[in-house]
């Protein structure tokens, strides 16, 4: 065996690596609950070609509900679509901060999941309305309206994407889960009422199955954040209120209808976008009526309330589900970094 060579004065340092970088690499568990979860997650992944796809038949719905389905899973790919690519830079920010390890391997599984997600939005346009959700020519009103609405959809993702790329690395890991707390706990609202509301096996299964991942999504947010949010500042407090009120201006386009403070949309899209979800309502998907939306969404933000006034954080105005807190006037871009 050749000799070790050690140098006259002892070995060379190795240079400091400029930060934020993934190296050094290290693996340091502070929060064990963390690390069990993701235990968890990997003993429940599923695969989402395994559902029974030929049971979704197109010829069991008339051409306007095959249409108002691909409509419905075309908004939520808005919010679904977005997801891995989401946590998987949230991801590479954890491992360029050094967080603990547990919160790295949560981030991944996060990102899997929702990688999931997508494929049931991708799957189920593909077997319903060929091309969708854009890649299409419409032939008649109805379905100008949906191409056109689904146009408007994307260009606000668009904004949504160029806000978060810019907001992101900036935001601490309070402010970053506050935000993912939003869209996890309106995730399990929405998939926990579609479960039990639509009439298809197959939609019934999927979304028990992305229900499941997203209340564990939930918990992994509430893990972080009991541990980041005590002695928070008031300045990130207050940064946190804004963004309870931008994850309600964001969300509310899946979860119930789109306010304003966000989103820029022609007239007449709320209109059509009315029509297109009661024929997605009329396949059996689960949709609940407009009045059980806004009563959903009330829970779930009540429960968000709870929760951030705990730890001192003031709640936002929501007048639309008349719901009192403090108030804020405008939403930009930058505001927006809650995702299912």
């Amino acid at each position: 065996m050749a000799d070790l060579t050690i140098p006259d004065g002892g070995f060379w340092p190795a240079p400091e690596i400029p930060q934020p970088n993934i190296y050094p690499m290290e693996w340091h568990v502070e929060t064990e609950k963390l690390a069990a979860i993701y235990e968890k997650s990997k003993r429940v992944v599923w695969n989402p070609a395994d559902l029974p796809w030929d049971d979704l038949d197109p010829a069991d719905f008339t051409r306007e509900q095959r249409l108002g389905v691909m409509y419905w899973f075309s908004v939520l790919a808005n919010f679904d679509a977005s997801g891995p690519a989401v946590f998987a830079r949230a991801t590479i920010q954890a491992f360029e901060k050094h967080e603990e390890d547990p919160v790295r391997k949560c981030f991944f599984s996060i990102t899997r999941d929702e990688m999931n997600h997508e494929e049931c939005c991708q799957r189920t346009i593909a077997r319903l309305w060929p091309g969708g959700p854009l890649n299409w020519t419409p032939s008649d009103d109805l379905e100008a309206a949906a191409h056109n609405n689904i146009g408007w959809l994307y260009h606000n993702g668009g904004r949504y994407w160029n806000g978060y790329n810019t907001a992101v690395g900036k935001y601490t890991l309070p402010v970053l889960f506050t935000s993912f707390m939003m869209g996890e706990m309106a995730a399990s609202t929405l998939f926990r009422g579609m479960a039990s509301g639509t009439r298809h096996p197959v939609f019934n299964d999927m979304f028990h199955r992305i229900g499941r991942d997203e209340s564990r999504h939930l918990q992994i947010c509430m893990t972080i954040l009991e541990k980041e949010w005590p002695g928070l500042t008031d300045d990130t407090k207050s940064l946190i209120t804004r963004q309870l009120r931008a994850g309600f201006v964001f969300l509310s386009m899946i979860l119930w209808e789109p306010p304003e403070g966000f989103w820029e949309l022609p007239p007449y899209f709320l209109p059509n976008h009315r029509v297109l979800m009661d024929h997605a309502r009329d396949a059996g998907l689960g949709l609940l009526t407009y009045e059980e939306q806004a009563e959903n969404w009330r829970v779930a933000m009540a429960r968000v309330r709870a929760i951030v006034e705990r730890w001192g954080i003031p709640f936002p105005a929501i007048p639309e589900l008349d719901l009192e807190g403090v108030n804020i006037d405008t939403i930009d871009p930058e505001d927006i970094i809650p995702v299912f």
